[in-house]
């Protein structure tokens, strides 16, 4: 028989017991073990923060910004932030570059990638010409065929390493936003309402096959695009910028879009309490750049094979151009000119493409 003390005893420990596997269901953690904190940021420049023009100094282009979803995120989650997502990346530069961060205690991991694979950087800068410079449709049937044939396997692929390297994680797949509304307000580029639709028709195809990948390896995937509606190119206010100074900046979410739009939907998908408010989350977020800074300088060699992907903004100076408008008869000096002839030509080529 059991002495009232050694009960009262054994009693306790159980109680104690009981109460911690509370905790750790309640905190979506395994019975035997508490959540980890680590957490590793993967993927390109919708994730490393290019578009918020502020980026930390870690000797690379990369530019990863504190005011990006990753960083906000980690702040108001008590999580620790290893920043690899970086401006250009490819799924083999996820591949190459990013997936050393991953280990067994890797708790938590975000990731967007494939725009860059599908050109749509390329697709932007060919599309904002004049209709009689570019072939925008021809880029979209381009990038169309790469999502559909050859994105898929390359995402499977991406989420079986990333399953292996850190099987214990919780990973959210994150999604892209359309970028416009059907009008173009800037003053150098040249993007038809019709353009407009297939440019956010191709956003939603990439959404959907990466977002089937996802599902198929047991991945959450995060469609932030009803949270940027309103809030696109050219609308008050804009999440999302246009055409920019710097140039690398254009077409990309500022800090509103990331602050407001991607981390108040990327946050739920870690299951986890948040411990700030979004304020507090941004200042500590602001104070952790040299932390960030110092850590990603660890990886800054293999970040420097990265070539950055950019917008190119329209050039009609070029001999191209020159050639191009004069066998459109266009008058180069004549504002007017240039504009009726790109409203003819896309008008054109937007019925070519319903055809």
């Amino acid at each position: 028989m059991v002495s009232s003390p050694v009960r009262r005893r054994v009693l306790g420990a159980g109680i104690a017991a009981l109460s911690g596997l509370g905790a750790a269901l309640a905190l979506g953690a395994p019975a035997a073990t508490a959540a980890g904190t680590g957490y590793v940021a993967l993927g390109d420049s919708y994730s490393s923060g290019t578009g918020t023009r502020s980026y930390i100094s870690d000797g690379t282009s990369c530019q990863r910004s504190v005011y990006a979803y990753p960083s906000l995120d980690a702040a108001a989650l008590g999580l620790s932030l290893t920043f690899r997502a970086c401006s250009g990346a490819t799924v083999a530069d996820v591949t190459n570059s990013q997936l050393s961060a991953l280990t067994t205690s890797t708790a938590y991991v975000t990731i967007s990638v494939g725009g860059n694979d599908a050109g749509f950087a390329s697709v932007l800068t060919e599309c904002a010409q004049p209709g009689w410079l570019s072939n925008c449709n021809g880029a979209i049937d381009k990038a169309q065929t790469t999502v559909n044939s050859t994105i898929p396997g390359r995402l499977a692929t991406l989420y079986s390493s990333i399953r292996a390297k850190a099987p214990n994680a919780r990973v959210v797949v994150v999604g892209y936003p359309r970028i416009f509304n059907g009008e173009d307000c800037n003053a150098l580029t040249w993007f038809s309402p019709a353009e407009e639709t297939r440019l956010n028709a191709m956003a939603d195809l990439l959404n959907s096959r990466t977002s089937a990948a996802a599902s198929t390896a047991g991945f959450t995937f995060v469609n932030p695009t009803s949270r940027f509606l309103g809030h696109a190119v050219c609308d008050s206010p804009e999440w999302l910028n246009g055409l920019s100074s710097p140039i690398s900046d254009s077409y990309h979410p500022n800090v509103a879009g990331h602050r407001d739009g991607y981390a108040v939907v990327t946050k739920p998908a870690f299951g986890l309490p948040v411990r700030l408010s979004a304020a507090r989350a941004e200042a500590r977020a602001v104070a952790s750049a040299d932390a960030l800074a110092r850590d990603a300088r660890r990886y800054a060699a293999v970040d420097r094979t990265i070539t950055p992907e950019r917008f190119v903004a329209p050039d009609l100076t070029t001999p191209a151009a020159r050639a191009a408008a004069k066998r459109a008869g266009v008058d180069l000096g004549s504002r007017a000119s240039i504009d009726a002839a790109d409203r003819a030509w896309s008008a054109r080529q937007d019925a070519a493409a319903r055809r």
